[in-house]
């Protein structure tokens, strides 16, 4: 099998790499690629370097899979061409999240959807990813009706140059390169990806807008609001689920607790609950702080933490290759 990383020398392709080595994954040939700017520059794979290519380069070398995370306006691009080629696409930009015909997936959720012919494939929101793993099995029991959702959000799921920011601010008071439209560091910032027409987020609606996709209902009210804040590590979203039926909080661990890829940490006793420091460079979805809304029948609050380069990202894609029937 060839496998391509587009975006290898991102912060979530080299983390595609690396979850990819771990998981070792019958690849008999490793093709990186990077911008025309970035060619020829190595990537370390299995311990071995790896010169990366061009996108025009690599379309042209029989690949079998390419996980694609180069940004919106690249996949909106290539992926079309490589997918004519034959080529499987999974794509972590938000270019074909929402197009119709295209499956957005969790596997452990919907790798159902994912027919032979869908040549592209499209990974969903980190964000999203590390809720609806928490969601889809308690909507499947009890039905949801509304979703109030608060992200913390890390800066890495801005890119290498928010992280920079973030270290010169705090290493030097300021930075010369500014990727936020503020300071980060002791700092949280309300505003993820651009703000559109409605006043909320394009990363608030991505929250709305696959959620429903992923779990197939549309008839979901969700609200989302999110913030950046000055971590590492992964995501944190504090998540008000109103359900449709009769509701119990032990039933509703059990099922969490029961679920592949979630750790429950939920011992108030003990000062035991997720945190993004706990769950940095781990590839499960960590739920912690559940307990009942008292202002509202048949309604929790939970808190939903995940490495967002790995399960909100990398993994999930890695995870969509190991299940995808390529031959």
């Amino acid at each position: 099998m060839k496998v391509a990383v587009v975006g290898a020398t991102g912060m979530v392709g080299r983390t595609m790499l690396q979850v990819l080595e771990e998981r070792a994954i019958a690849i008999d040939e490793l093709i990186p690629v990077a911008s025309a700017k970035s060619k020829g520059l190595e990537v370390s794979f299995k311990g071995k370097q790896y010169p990366t290519v061009t996108l025009a380069d690599a379309i042209d070398m029989e690949i079998d899979v390419a996980l694609f995370s180069a940004g919106g306006l690249v996949s909106k691009e290539w992926a079309p061409r490589f997918a004519s080629k034959g080529i499987y696409v999974i794509d972590n930009s938000s270019a074909w999240r929402m197009e119709e015909g295209v499956p957005l997936v969790v596997p452990q959720i919907n790798m159902d959807v994912v027919q032979k012919s869908n040549k592209i494939i499209a990974n969903p929101n980190c964000s999203t990813i590390q809720m609806v793993m928490a969601l889809a099995p308690l909507h499947q029991e009890f039905g949801i009706k509304r979703i109030v959702i608060s992200t913390y959000q890390s800066v890495t799921g801005t890119g290498k140059a928010a992280v920079e920011q973030m270290v010169d601010e705090r290493n030097k008071g300021e930075s010369t390169n500014m990727v936020y439209p503020h300071p980060i560091d002791k700092n949280c910032i309300p505003h993820c990806d651009d703000f559109t027409e409605n006043d909320y987020t394009k990363e608030e609606m991505k929250l709305v807008n696959e959620t429903r996709k992923i779990l197939g209902d549309e008839s979901i009210a969700i609200t989302a609001t999110a913030v950046r804040v000055p971590v590492v590590g992964g995501h944190s979203e504090s998540v008000n689920i109103e359900f449709g039926t009769e509701i119990e909080v032990s039933k509703i661990r059990q099922i969490l607790e029961n679920t592949e890829g979630i750790v429950v940490q939920d011992d108030l006793a003990a000062n035991v609950y997720p945190t993004p420091r706990g769950a940095m460079n781990k590839d499960e979805v960590f739920v912690g702080r559940i307990r009942l809304d008292h202002s509202l029948k048949n309604t929790i609050n939970m808190w939903i933490v995940s490495d967002n380069l790995r399960k909100g990202a990398a993994t999930n894609a890695v995870e969509i290759l190991e299940k995808l029937k390529i031959k």
